[in-house]
């Protein structure tokens, strides 16, 4: 790319990210979807972006990750707000303190309704233990949606229009990827697997 063509992106980058890009990011953390966020935004902004700013959000910030939970050292940032002598407000990406901590070695449990109770107890209860900023589930939506079209509409048919907006534009690649245990992942994955579609596993760092 020419340097003025280069200058001219990030430019055009720096803007949307003034206008847009630390309100998306804002109302993805309170659990929005790239549909809601669009109609709630001043400036009108394309939802492929929408959706690609929340995504790599969500990868800074470790709600999602491509390595199974507890290996490697991925980098994790979070957003600070800071505001000039003229009280304009800006966002300013900053990596989080990592302990360290080696990898984790598992110890497996295999869910069973009749000793743990429904799943979606199990997950609330897991979770509360465990906090959520360690729990993680293992989603190959997005491998099912390109290997198995027709079967990965049928498997999010039993969902909200919401979770089905979400599962779409969030695991839009070919790839098995981990998404933190928040509450909307706590009521997605107990209905998918109620219908026998959600066969995968959870994390959980801190709890047996």
């Amino acid at each position: 790319m020419a340097k003025q063509e280069y200058f001219q992106s990030a430019l055009a980058d720096f803007a949307f990210d003034m206008a847009s890009g630390g309100a998306i990011r804002h109302l993805a953390d309170q659990g929005y979807t790239a549909q809601e966020i669009i109609k709630m935004l001043d400036f009108p902004t394309p939802h492929d972006r929408i959706v690609q700013t929340m995504r790599k959000h969500f990868f800074d910030t470790g709600v999602l990750l491509t390595e199974e939970p507890g290996q490697g050292k991925q980098a994790r940032y979070t957003w600070v707000t800071e505001y000039d002598r003229y009280s304009k407000k800006t966002f300013r990406r900053v990596p989080l303190e990592t302990d360290g901590a080696e990898a984790v070695i598992w110890k497996q449990h295999f869910y069973r309704e009749s000793a743990d109770g429904t799943l979606w107890d199990f997950l609330a209860r897991k979770c509360a233990q465990n906090g959520e900023e360690t729990s993680y589930v293992s989603c190959d939506f997005g491998l099912l949606r390109y290997r198995e079209p027709e079967h990965f509409s049928r498997a999010i048919a039993c969902l909200s229009e919401r979770h089905q907006n979400y599962i779409r534009d969030i695991f839009n690649e070919r790839k098995l990827l981990y998404h933190r245990l928040d509450r909307r992942m706590r009521e997605i994955i107990p209905a998918l697997h109620e219908n026998g579609d959600y066969h995968g596993t959870c994390y959980f760092q801190k709890v047996e």
